[in-house]
C-alpha cells in the first residue's frame, strides 16, 4: 500500500552553513568590530552572543537573513530568554525544533480524515503516516496538508508505492 511520512525536521546542513555565514558577516561588519558577537551551533542548540541588546538583535536579523537565504524556515527556531554575562555581554539560547508535537499531529490527523479522501493518518513517535490505496489520493493529501497546516512548516519524505 503506497505511503508516506509527514515529519517537521530542518535540513541540518543548510543550518550549519547558515550558521558558519552569519559568523562570517559578523566578523566582517565594521559594526561588530572588537565585539565577541557570534553564534554556536552545537548539536540542537544554539546559542548567540553579544554585547548588548542592539548587538543581539542585529546577531538575530543576520542569523535569520541566512537561514532565510539557505532555505531554512526560522520557525525552526524557539529562543529562550536573554542571559547577563561578565560585563554587558549577554547571551540567549536558541533550541531547534525536531519533530512533530503532540498537537500538531493531532491537527494533521484531524485534516486528514476531515478531507473526504481515501487515506489513513496514524502518528507514529514524531511524524505521521499516511497511508492510502492510490498515489493521486497521497498527492492530494500532501497538497491539502501544505495548504490547511501552517503552524509548522511539514515536510515529506519516505514514501514508498
Amino acid at each position: 500500500m503506497p505511503s508516506f511520512d509527514t515529519i517537521f525536521e530542518p535540513n541540518m546542513v543548510e543550518l550549519k552553513n547558515a550558521v558558519e555565514q552569519a559568523n562570517k558577516e559578523i566578523s566582517t561588519r565594521f559594526d561588530f568590530k572588537g565585539s565577541d558577537a557570534r553564534v554556536e551551533l552545537k548539536e540542537l542548540a544554539l546559542t548567540l552572543y553579544a554585547d548588548d541588546d542592539f548587538k543581539m538583535g542585529q546577531v538575530k536579523d543576520v542569523l535569520v537573513a541566512k537561514m532565510a537565504k539557505r532555505g531554512v524556515d526560522v520557525r525552526f527556531l524557539e529562543y529562550g530568554k536573554l542571559e547577563k554575562m561578565s560585563g554587558d555581554k549577554l547571551k540567549q539560547a536558541a533550541t531547534i525544533r525536531k519533530g512533530l508535537s503532540g498537537d500538531v499531529a493531532k491537527k494533521v490527523v484531524r485534516v486528514v480524515k476531515d478531507s473526504k479522501l481515501k487515506v489513513q493518518a496514524c502518528i507514529q513517535g514524531d511524524a505521521v503516516r499516511i497511508t492510502g490505496a492510490k498515489r493521486d489520493e497521497l498527492q492530494c493529501a500532501i497538497a491539502m496538508l501544505r495548504k490547511e497546516v501552517t503552524e509548522v512548516p511539514l515536510d515529506f519524505n519516505n514514501f514508498r508505492d
